[in-house]
């Protein structure tokens, strides 16, 4: 019975919150762990007291869960809590009281500048035609150009881009839009990469009737654009050939690294928060690690104190 909450949860939150799929999978995979572990108890969300949220927790910190993971699990059941409360499945909230272990505030790991010198230029022949080429180097040029997330890139539509812009308008995560500049190169390859696009979709539809695809990267998937997974994977083989540890290579920490070199370079931390959709300073102030760096060789190197 208890699982017949989360359906109705994951609906509430798409409605009224306007919550990505990405979110609602993740609550979806959170809540049913959740279920899981209280089933095999003896217990449900309909029963569950404090003790026993408190006991799950427990639990996953003793199976070597990261803190991180750990605190969005507790995230997760205190929204599901919140829900049932309000619509009257349960008049008490044992999860409002629980105090989690709270996120690891470690330092965004990134990418040198030559390392991603290295990866673009790779990109630039990585692939077996030269569609795959130019599209590859699209992709690089402007996901290092506008630190986009992963999902809004792949899911860009091709109407954002038509004109040459010097600014695309972005739809990231609550459906909020901003403006991020582009870079000479990351235009010059967006111009390169849509002729070949357009190019191929009018073949395509001159001979099979395919209506054209209304988004920038196209994909015969189900998404109908190139998805998360297969641009995870390419870059790791343009990491490779770039000579660079695809290890160190995801398209998150390229996203990184277009901040830490934004901020290496005198951008503005409201800037930056503006550029990549923060919707809480807190959340870019990670990055001040680099302001810290840069502030400290500013004394060193011209404070009179400083000098020997």
């Amino acid at each position: 019975m208890s699982r017949s909450w989360i359906s109705p949860f994951l609906d509430a939150q798409a409605a009224e919150l306007n919550a990505s799929e990405n979110t609602l999978l993740a609550y979806g995979r959170d809540l049913k762990d959740v279920d899981g572990w209280l089933t095999r108890h003896g217990a449900n969300f309909e029963s569950a007291t404090r003790a026993e949220l408190e006991a799950y927790l427990i639990a996953l910190d003793g199976a070597g869960m990261a803190r991180s993971t750990r605190a969005r699990r507790l995230s997760s059941i205190k929204q599901l809590y919140r829900f049932a409360y309000e619509e009257g499945l349960r008049s008490d909230n044992p999860a409002l009281q629980i105090k989690g272990p709270g996120k690891e505030k470690s330092l965004p790991k990134t990418l040198t500048m030559e390392q991603v010198d290295c990866l673009l230029d790779a990109a630039e022949t990585h692939g077996r035609t030269p569609e795959d080429h130019a599209r590859n180097t699209c992709l690089m040029q402007v996901l290092y150009a506008t630190g986009m997330r992963v999902t809004e890139l792949v899911s860009l539509p091709v109407s954002a881009t038509r004109g040459d812009p010097q600014l695309l308008l972005i739809r990231g995560k609550g459906d909020k839009e901003r403006l991020v500049p582009l870079s000479p190169p990351a235009r010059q390859a967006l111009s390169d990469w849509l002729k070949i696009r357009d190019q191929a979709e009018d073949a395509a539809r001159a001979k099979n009737g395919t209506p054209p695809s209304r988004f920038l990267f196209p994909s015969h998937g189900k998404s109908g654009h190139l998805t998360r997974i297969r641009f995870f994977t390419l870059i790791k083989e343009i990491a490779a050939a770039a000579g660079v540890n695809p290890d160190d290579v995801t398209p998150h920490r390229l996203r990184h690294a277009f901040a830490t070199h934004l901020l290496q370079n005198g951008a503005d931390l409201r800037a930056i928060q503006t550029l990549l959709g923060h919707a809480d300073i807190a959340t870019t102030e990670i990055y001040t690690h680099v302001l810290d760096e840069r502030l400290k060789t500013l004394v060193l190197d011209h404070h009179p104190l400083a000098k020997s």
